[in-house]
């Protein structure tokens, strides 16, 4: 039998693909956000909210000219990695390759550094931005894919999981998200996106939270019940009143729904509140 030939990328490559990552997202509103942005203008019947609407296009605009970010709160990075198990990374440590990226984007690209290294007791700032948060998948093939998903405190601190009984039902769900959604009200920076998690365990509801947001602003879950649910629940946030900051009807901008398989005793739900400022960038190596 021949041996198995793995593809190699260089811990170097890496590093720099994350760097780039790192400052494109705080630079660059995702176009499909600037455009459910757009329709909310479109749409929002309160002047209040039409004006706060204006102003995060323009910042947008500016913030993609003068490559400056967009939001000052640059996140802590969640990244997922998808390995290929064909694949053989040389040169250094994957984990470390990551984080050194991170670091590299942050330091060069002047965006604030938000991560202390130790949570409770003192509190110091890493300096460079790092840990970032890495889940790692080990997949077919030989390629590696890089998502990041910087994530700010100001929307993050709203995130709420609720541990749901299978007889709480879709009623149940709905319920969970808008009490956490109107606990939040303008808190989270409004207009919003919901990343969702329905199934799972308590930590993997609040992955696949995550996950959702990863996906485009409109795009819905390709089982069409979870889809049918997606656009339920973001006609009730947006019947709230909440709006953009200052009361109105663009409060969501849309509702992504991750589910998986659960225990027969429970229905985990997760909502991670993303701000407009939804960053995310994804590159194969």
């Amino acid at each position: 039998m021949g041996g198995i030939t793995l593809r190699e990328l260089d811990a170097k490559t890496i590093t720099e693909n994350v760097a780039e990552m790192c400052k494109e997202a705080a630079y660059y509103l995702p176009e499909d956000v600037v455009a459910a942005l757009k329709k909310g203008r479109e749409t929002e019947k309160s002047p209040a909210g039409q004006a706060v609407l204006d102003q995060i296009l323009k910042n947008a605009e500016i913030a993609k000219t003068e490559d400056r970010p967009y939001c000052q709160d640059t996140g802590m990075v969640i990244v997922f990695l998808e390995v290929g198990q064909d694949l053989h990374i040389t040169g250094g440590d994957l984990n470390d390759a990551v984080n050194a990226g991170i670091a590299k984007g942050y330091v060069d690209g002047y965006l604030r550094k938000s991560v202390v290294g130790e949570p409770l007791f003192n509190r110091v700032n890493t300096k460079d931005n790092t840990p970032g948060v890495i889940y790692t998948k080990i997949v077919p093939g030989d390629q590696l894919k890089i998502t990041i998903e910087p994530k700010g405190a100001g929307s993050e601190n709203k995130g709420g999981v609720r541990m749901l009984v299978p007889a709480d039902g879709v009623e149940g769900v709905k319920k969970a998200v808008m009490d956490i959604v109107l606990h939040a009200s303008m808190n989270p920076c409004p207009p919003t996106v919901l990343g969702i998690g329905i199934g799972g365990n308590m930590d993997r509801a609040c992955v696949m939270s995550k996950i959702a947001l990863t996906r485009a602003v409109g795009s819905h879950n390709p089982d069409p019940r979870y889809a049918k649910l997606e656009d339920e629940l973001l006609e009730l946030v947006n019947q709230t009143g909440i709006g953009p900051q200052l009361g109105g009807t663009t409060t969501c901008l849309g509702v992504n729904i991750e589910w998986g398989p659960t225990h027969i005793a429970m229905l985990p739900v997760a909502v991670t509140i993303c701000c407009h400022a939804m960053r995310h960038k994804t590159r194969t190596l």
